[in-house]
């Protein structure tokens, strides 16, 4: 089974929770807190193989979870960071978010490697909210929880020469002929139901990757049969082979599916009908010469193209065929598909500063990643880590913007998915909420 598209759902670790512990040695009397910090949450990649060439395997598994971090230890011991998890795609795969449809990654050569999902920061221990004015504090921070979203792949075959045509046209037994790939043949239409790819050889011995493309009927580009699930493979191959059965009977036919072909892939997108093409006669030894030249003549004049004739099963025309393919590959420039890659920021949890108020009659809801995520890691259960994120938040100025939002004593302020009521703090911000600030800020830095 060919599997070219495939959604899962992935979560990278969470951090394990610090610690709080205090030293208690023989002749260190006032020996002071000891708690480690938790492990940090293993995050997820998406790593691109030359082994895989379906997303079959994503059938079986859509839900992937990096492994959390270990919580800390007493004698300021830390916990074991969770281990990374990289889930392998077959090269060409396009990696998208799946709530927004913004594609974060084309990953097309081989370790192509890409983050979806880091892992949660581990929480600290409760030796490191030492400060001047707290010399023993009673509170650590939990772990930054992981990161959960859903991932959309899309596979896009990277073949460099695209053999089109209508089915039973010929294109199966052309690459069994030219290449190793032994495809389903038959002599009834729609015998290939899933992409072939198949490797021809130059004489140097590096090889090409050609793919048969099956399914284009009429009205394939508007989902008709099976030709919508694979005209987006043609999009990457540089070079196209149609092939034109010329066993039917009638030359309104020949002619006539010729353009069809060509009409089907201008609808599903211009680009198609720009790439270039090198007209094909298939199953010659079906006719007699005169019907060949007939037909060779007639398709000539609707294509600047120099028209090849060709019979696999006696392998007639197949090496000139070949060989044109060679030299035609090595003028056209290597012309890569430009996918438009995003910025992804939900990848990552962005330490960022900014906040903003959004008011609802009486009800202030404050909104930024920051704040978020100093919730995340605080036990609010715990009067003395809550105060110090009180101090923080009217450090970083929320307290000061809620008054100008128009907050007054007793509305109703939503951070984090939690409510508080609003009282007016009209103190002075004192040196240790700056310094509580300050030294989340430092430990919020990325690491080299």
């Amino acid at each position: 089974m060919f599997v070219d598209k495939a959604t899962i759902h992935i979560k990278s670790g969470s951090g394990g929770n610090g610690m709080v512990a205090w030293r208690r040695e023989k002749y260190v009397p006032f020996g002071g807190p000891a708690g480690g910090d938790g492990g940090a949450g293993g995050s997820v990649y998406v790593e691109a193989t030359e082994n895989l060439n379906t997303l079959m395997d994503f059938k079986y598994q859509s839900i992937f979870k990096a492994e959390d971090g270990e919580k800390g230890y007493i004698k300021n011991m830390h916990g074991k960071d969770g281990k990374d998890l990289t889930i392998l795609v077959p090269c060409g795969t396009i990696v998208r978010d799946a709530d927004t449809g913004d594609a974060i990654a084309d990953l097309r050569e081989h370790e192509d490697k890409v983050i979806i999902a880091s892992g949660g920061r581990g929480g600290r221990g409760n030796s490191r909210f030492v400060s001047s004015k707290r010399q023993a504090p009673q509170f650590s921070e939990p772990g930054e929880p992981g990161i959960e979203r859903n991932i959309e792949l899309e596979l896009k075959l990277l073949a460099e020469v695209g053999i089109i045509g209508l089915p039973n046209a010929g294109k199966s037994t052309l690459i069994s002929v030219i290449s190793a790939a032994k495809p389903k043949i038959a002599n009834y239409p729609f015998t290939t139901l899933v992409p072939n790819l198949g490797v021809v050889r130059k004489p140097n011995g590096d090889g090409i990757v050609v793919a048969d493309i099956p399914g284009l009927v009429e009205g394939a580009s508007e989902g008709v049969g099976l030709g919508h699930e694979f005209l987006r493979h043609v999009e990457r191959c540089r070079l196209l082979l149609h092939l034109v059965d010329l066993s039917t009977e009638e030359s309104e036919d020949v002619l006539g599916n010729y353009d069809l072909i060509n009409q089907e892939l201008a609808q599903y997108s211009e680009k198609l009908s720009r790439k270039p093409q090198i007209p094909v006669l298939s199953k010659i030894d079906a006719v007699s010469s005169d019907v060949v030249d007939y037909y060779r003549d007639l398709l000539a004049e609707k294509t600047s193209e120099p028209v090849f004739t060709i019979s696999s099963a006696t392998h007639q025309g197949v090496d000139e065929l070949v060989n044109t393919l060679m030299s035609r590959l090595d003028q056209i420039p290597k012309e890569q598909e430009v996918v438009q890659v995003v910025p992804d920021l939900r990848a990552f949890n962005n330490d960022d500063s900014e906040f903003e108020i959004e008011r609802r009659g009486k009800v202030f809801i404050v909104r930024g990643g920051k704040i978020e995520r100093l919730f995340s890691v605080t036990d609010m259960r715990n009067r003395e880590a809550s105060q110090r994120l009180m101090n923080i938040l009217k450090a970083m100025g929320v307290y000061k913007q809620l008054a100008v939002a128009g907050a007054q004593e007793g509305h109703v302020i939503q951070m984090a998915g939690l409510e508080f009521e609003y009282y007016p703090d009209e103190d002075e911000l004192s040196s240790e909420a700056l310094e509580d600030l300050a030294e989340t800020e430092a430990y919020s830095l990325p690491e080299d």
